[in-house]
């Protein structure tokens, strides 16, 4: 029993329940659930003691659980460590000992069981009806989940002394403290603690006063897509407040309940403000949306969202800054920079730039005494960083940067220092700058990655900033209209490797499932069918080719073992995923049949590589093909099964009768791969033949045995998925540009 009966402890800045199986950090609840938390609750139980890899695989993974158990505790022990802000090289709080385990090696403060840490310390995202299906589990699932108490030990510490604690934490100060104070101090940022901020593309942060939610930017591919959006940090879902693809650079008014952003349109900015906490399309009043600032709005056709009256001066940039006492905004205009008052529209300048020159990126200071901003001087000077104060009069200059300063600078959250972003490298990257230092600016993160428009949280200790990715990614392309074809991003930056994203909309429309690596291993993810609440399924390492049941809840896919890659199921609303090939024969790229009753599946054990099939309910394979077969798909009307004639590049797609009969080719299906075409409604979809650097996605007709061009698109796809109607398609772009806003923990 843990001492007084308490389930909850301190360490460090983290407090833990190991009832509510909760972690919080500074009083910000952390996402941590399933294996990695279990790992956290076994190691408290045993402070300072070996917990050998075989106990935590005994308590963790039941025997009867399918996981390639090595890469599985590896990746749970990453995500802890991530959630811990900790490292292996470095540990504080989780020590590894090769090849036998881990021990936990921070002091432990047991506590009373007490009042769960204030509402307003936890992110709060008002709900959407798009956010999560009623019955469906929106935390992530992984294939081992363990019911609370289920593993853990009555073995717990006896208390530790006040002294030792009061110790632990002194140090722990020592060493989290990254104040800059002098020459000597170099600013510096934990960037192993980086992560995404969510799984869609997104730009220009903002976060809000309490540094639990982010504002950004989504640039969508169909109309209504692009505009702000709003996320709690640490969720995948979001809220869309705008759908205006001119809307840029949102900010937060002090109370958090507003957002104030600008929009270009017919060659001008122009400034908005709209509710935080509504979404665009529910079209409620404004009264109830926003309270009215006086004089200085000005009602627009969306009744939740108002146009700011910035009286006769003609914003020059995006970029704006709402102040501390939420009374006024700053913009840049053609003479300076501007404040505008929200009580009564009054617009009073602030700087005035000498000729051939432009301020712009207004940045309040977190005192709200001072502004910072951008100077740019004519061709050929560099630009400089200002401050001036916030009633206007004259400015200071802090730096003469070599580089372009490419997007807003921004205070530390104490004021002392300075962070921007500059291509002075060759390519755009953060720079920080201590005001008693100006001279001597320290570049920071990771070297050779791009990243521009930071943005600090007053609250929080969070840095996010914007980075381009080239890791692949999940499109969608509507073949249901009959103009032009132009496919969007669904899911931004699935896998940083050449392996993955294999989506795959379920039969009923309604999800999607695909590979990612996010967590450290290549496991299946499934999401909404537009990307939304994403969530872990699998937790068993290298695992692929997901597909979906007909009745859209179970997931059929393939993964590493020891011994051979074996075919598995596994229900989407959790549990342990179920090995459907259990024998030491390679299986993989799996299938189901229309009934549901087998799975096809790719195997040698035969000898050669050919289509075998399993019953679900369980038995011994049966062969499908006998001269070479791959990937096999079965017929919407469960008569023919099509199949890759082998797994190498522009694969023959053949077909054999169900229930037997001859092997016979499709001459005009040739798909660039063996996971590039799709069974649909009345034929096949296949990506075809390369035009230099293009691929062309045809349509197959069985009826009328002729192929036609669909679409064509920019880069050749691994993948192809397809609703059954075959009017969607999704598929992978290899090293696609995306923007991604990444976010960093304990920034100082």
């Amino acid at each position: 029993m843990t001492p007084n009966g308490s389930v909850r402890a301190r360490f460090g800045p983290f407090e833990v329940d190991l009832h509510t199986h909760e972690l919080w950090k500074f009083g910000t609840r952390l996402k941590l659930v399933g294996q990695p938390f279990e790992i956290l609750a076994v190691l408290l139980s045993k402070p300072g003691e070996l917990v050998t890899r075989e106990e935590l695989h005994t308590r963790l993974w039941p025997a009867d659980t399918f996981v390639d158990f090595n890469h599985g505790l590896n990746a749970a022990v990453n995500k802890l460590r991530e959630a811990l802000s900790d490292s292996a090289e470095n540990p504080r709080y989780v020590e590894t000992l090769p090849r036998r385990g881990y021990r936990f090696v921070a002091a432990i403060e047991w506590m009373d069981a007490g009042p769960a840490v204030p509402a307003a310390s936890t992110p709060t995202i008002p709900p959407a009806e798009s956010f999560a299906k009623p019955g469906y589990a929106a935390e992530p699932i992984t294939s081992a989940q363990i019911e609370p108490g289920a593993t853990r030990s009555n073995r717990w510490p006896r208390y530790l002394t006040i002294t030792g604690v009061l110790a632990f934490f002194l140090a722990g100060a020592f060493l989290l403290r990254t104040t800059i104070s002098g020459h000597s101090a170099e600013p510096t940022l934990s960037w192993k603690r980086t992560r995404p901020l969510n799984a869609i593309a997104a730009a220009e942060p903002s976060f809000s006063p309490d540094g639990n939610s982010v504002a950004f930017v989504r640039e969508g591919g169909k109309p209504g897509e692009t505009g702000i959006f709003v996320t709690a940090v640490g969720s995948n879902q979001f809220l869309q407040l705008t759908n205006n693809e001119g809307d840029c650079c949102p900010v937060w008014s002090p109370d958090g309940g507003s957002i104030a952003f600008s929009r270009f349109a017919n060659k001008e900015f122009t400034i908005h403000v709209v509710s935080a906490e509504r979404s665009a399309a529910q079209k409620r009043s404004a009264e109830k949306t926003l309270n009215p600032m006086s004089a200085a709005f000005t009602p627009i056709a969306d009744p939740s969202e108002r146009q700011i009256d910035t009286n006769g001066v003609v914003p020059q940039h995006g970029e704006l800054d709402w102040s501390p006492d939420g009374k006024s905004i700053a913009f840049s205009g053609a003479g300076g920079l501007y404040l505008l008052s929200l009580q009564n529209a009054a617009v009073h300048r602030l700087t005035e730039p000498p000729p051939m020159a432009q301020d712009w990126g207004p940045e309040f200071s977190p005192d709200g005494e001072k502004v910072l901003f951008v100077r740019n001087r004519e061709v050929g000077l560099p630009d400089e960083i200002w401050f001036t104060s916030a009633t206007g009069g004259d400015a200071t200059r802090i730096l003469s940067e070599p580089g372009r300063v490419v997007s807003s600078p921004q205070w530390s959250f104490d004021g002392r220092s300075v962070i921007y972003a500059s291509n002075r490298s060759g390519h755009p990257t953060l720079w920080r700058l201590a005001l008693d230092a100006p001279d001597a600016p320290v570049q920071i993160g990771e070297a050779g990655t791009s990243a521009w428009y930071p943005a600090v949280s007053r609250r929080g200790h969070r840095l996010a900033y914007e980075r381009p990715t080239r890791s692949l990614s999940v499109w969608e392309l509507d073949l249901s209209n009959p103009g032009e074809k132009r496919p969007h991003v669904l899911i931004s930056s699935t896998s940083d490797t050449d392996q993955g994203p294999g989506p795959q909309f379920s039969p009923d429309g309604k999800k999607l499932a695909y590979m990612s690596d996010r967590s450290g291993t290549m496991e299946i993810w499934v999401s909404n069918r537009d990307g939304s609440n994403p969530f872990q399924l699998t937790a068993v390492g290298i695992a692929g080719t997901p597909r979906w049941s007909p009745d859209s809840q179970s997931i059929v896919f393939d993964a590493n073992s020891p011994d051979s890659r074996k075919v598995l199921t596994i229900n989407v609303r959790g549990g342990a995923a179920q090995v459907l090939t259990p024998d030491k024969f390679e299986s993989e790229v799996p299938s189901w049949s229309h009934d549901g009753k087998w799975i096809y599946f790719g195997s040698t054990r035969g000898g050669d590589l050919q289509v075998w099939k399993a019953p679900v309910a369980g038995g011994p394979p049966v062969q499908v093909t006998r001269q070479g077969g791959h990937a096999a798909l079965e017929s919407l009307d469960g008569k023919i099964v099509y199949y890759a004639k082998n797994p190498m590049a522009d694969p023959e797609i053949w077909q054999v009768p169900v229930e037997g009969g001859p092997e016979t080719p499709l001459p005009l299906v040739r798909p660039g791969t063996w996971a590039s075409w799709q069974v649909v409604e009345g034929g096949i979809l296949f990506v075809g033949p390369s035009l230099g650097h293009q691929a062309v996605l045809s349509f197959f007709d069985f009826a009328r045995q002729r192929t036609t061009t669909v679409a064509v698109l920019d880069r050749v796809p691994f993948w192809l998925g397809a609703t059954s109607d075959g009017h969607t398609v999704v598929f992978d772009q290899p090293g696609q540009e995306q923007t991604q806003t990444m976010l960093v923990d304990n920034f100082r």
